[in-house]
């Protein structure tokens, strides 16, 4: 975990409702797939925590939905300002070896899969990536994930209805009841082979304040710090 003072060089709309905001600090760690970060917004008591998109040279790139006062404010951020950064939070994904890794995404679910497939790319492996979005213009960076991946779009369906068969782990981040669905179709992968990411709402963001806790197989455990990443071992789902 460090905490720095990041410089914004750009905050521009991408689809409806979603802002990428790019930081730029010359000492920051790089961070891990799928870990997070937490954000003062001027004039919010609460840092507000947002997945890592990308990272390079310094840069990091974050993708997040206007949904309340905290992001409308983070809207308004213009380049040059400068903005304090909670980075490196949270365990990310394990890199496991695999023949076909499937990359799950739904919505602000996405963006950190796209940090997760360039690593994955390195590593020598060949992702697919299935981005769910509600609406076109909902949809963004279908592109990007293209020109590394094979990718597909979908728009007003299931994930679920274009998951392949011949895959042998499975990467995803987005609302909860799609990784349910996820969990529930993909039975006949081997333990280990499936990580999830979990959304919760956190005050502290690593792992003081015990509110984002959950209920696992081995008790329960904070989604800041212990997750967001959980694998297919440790669900244990809230029946509705």
């Amino acid at each position: 975990m460090q905490l720095l003072d990041f410089t914004v060089t750009s905050n521009e709309t991408i689809a409806r409702d979603v802002y990428r905001m790019q930081l730029h600090h010359k000492q920051a760690v790089p961070p891990a797939p799928g870990q997070f970060v937490n954000l003062q917004v001027d004039g919010h008591y609460l840092r507000r925590p947002i997945s890592v998109c990308d990272w390079e040279d310094g840069t990091l790139t974050l993708i997040y939905k206007t949904v309340g006062q905290g992001t409308q404010t983070l809207a308004q951020y213009l380049p040059g300002q400068s903005i304090s950064v909670l980075t490196n939070l949270g365990n990310g994904y394990t890199i496991v070896s695999a023949k076909k890794p499937l990359l799950i995404g739904g919505g602000v679910g996405v963006p950190p899969l796209y940090y997760l497939a360039k690593e994955l790319v390195k590593a020598g492996q060949r992702p697919v990536a299935l981005l769910g979005f509600q609406s076109e213009e909902d949809a963004f960076y279908g592109d990007e994930f293209a020109a590394i991946c094979d990718t597909k779009v979908i728009i007003k369906d299931y994930v679920t209805s274009a998951m392949p068969s011949n895959y042998d782990a499975i990467y995803s981040c987005g609302p909860e009841p799609m990784l349910r669905a996820i969990y529930d179709q993909a039975h006949e992968l081997a333990p280990g082979h499936m990580q999830l990411s979990f959304e919760a709402r956190m005050a502290c963001g690593f792992g003081a304040c015990m509110a984002c806790s959950c209920h696992t197989v081995s008790g329960y455990k904070r989604i800041c710090k212990d997750g967001p990443v959980l694998t297919r071992e440790e669900i244990v789902w809230n029946e509705q």
